[in-house]
């Protein structure tokens, strides 16, 4: 058994991180970190967790426990700062170390990228123990474009919408409920930081633009493409093997509903008669494969055990 740390736990992702570590056969948690609530029990978070003999610790206390695995889920700035512990496998759930390019990273973070693998195990399986894990837009536009990059003729267009959590749990005044519910707005038109990760995967410039959904969790994106060649074809060939990456029969449409609360992605494929236009639509949750399914996938692959040990790949819905 691996022993794990979680820093951020309070947080949505390490909330979700925690529950799939739990469930996990060759993981174990060794340490909680959160720094606002050190010294209470898991139960004072998560209720339903009551039962488990769980005490949290601040988050310098958890990197210091000596954990085989550290989920780091922090916003950008505190990852950028944390200095991973000799011989550690640390898998970043921030942004901080997505960006390779220095100009990029300093553009968009305010950061120098260090020497981190971009983990998305389908496209960029990753390397060595440092893994910078994608954010949850650049999943979805890059698990949808990426079999298509050496055949993409002119703009692509990623029209993006995802749910309430992927601004994570602290209040911020468009998350408030006044502002969701009963609305549907884009934001960060022009200016998002997925848009260079995207980008930087894909090879190729995009037109990004997300939108907020009036959900509590889940992500769709449409995207808009001229290829040369089958897209269908391109792409079930790239997930031919996956086991987390489902490509629909033609006419079938993914749906947020499908992949909530699961670690899987949907990809359906369409052509525009009118205009030739591709139009490939990719829906994951932002929490799953979006952020802590994606981080334990990660993880799996730096310890060698089976990709898919330990995600949330299937359910039944209404």
């Amino acid at each position: 058994m691996a022993t794990v740390a979680v820093i951020g736990t309070a947080g949505y992702t390490g909330q979700e991180t925690l529950d799939r570590v739990l469930l996990h056969p060759e993981l174990e948690i060794l340490a909680l970190g959160s720094d606002s609530q050190a010294g209470k029990p898991i139960g004072a978070i998560e209720p339903r967790l009551a039962h488990r003999d769980l005490q949290l610790v601040t988050n310098a206390e958890a990197a210091a426990s000596g954990a085989d695995v550290i989920f780091l889920c922090l916003d950008h700035k505190e990852a950028a700062a944390f200095q991973p512990p000799d011989g550690a496998i640390v898998i970043d759930l921030s942004g901080a170390h997505r960006l390779r390019d220095e100009s990029l990273a300093q553009k968009w973070y305010g950061l120098t990228p260090g020497a981190w693998s971009y983990g998305l195990p389908e496209l960029s399986p990753p390397e060595g123990r440092l893994i910078a894990n994608p954010g949850c837009h650049a999943t979805t536009a890059l698990l949808a474009l990426a079999p298509l990059a050496g055949a993409i003729l002119g703009t692509v267009v990623v029209d993006s919408k995802t749910g309430m959590t992927g601004a994570g749990r602290g209040l911020k005044e468009f998350t408030h409920a006044g502002f969701v519910l009963d609305n549907f707005s884009p934001y960060a038109v022009g200016g998002h930081r997925h848009a260079p990760e995207i980008e930087q995967g894909l090879g190729h410039t995009v037109c990004f633009v997300p939108h907020l959904l009036p959900v509590r969790r889940g992500l769709l994106a449409t995207c808009y493409v001229q290829i040369e060649g089958d897209a269908r074809a391109l792409i079930e060939a790239a997930y031919a093997d996956s086991e987390v990456v489902r490509v629909l029969p033609e006419g079938v449409v993914p749906e947020l509903r499908r992949v909530q609360g699961l670690d899987g992605a949907e990809i359906g494929v369409f052509t525009d008669g009118e205009t030739g236009t591709t139009v490939v639509i990719c829906a994951i949750d932002n929490l799953g494969k979006g952020a802590a399914g994606q981080a334990v996938q990660n993880a799996n692959h730096a310890l060698g055990l089976p990709e898919t040990l330990g995600l949330r790949l299937e359910a039944s819905f209404v």
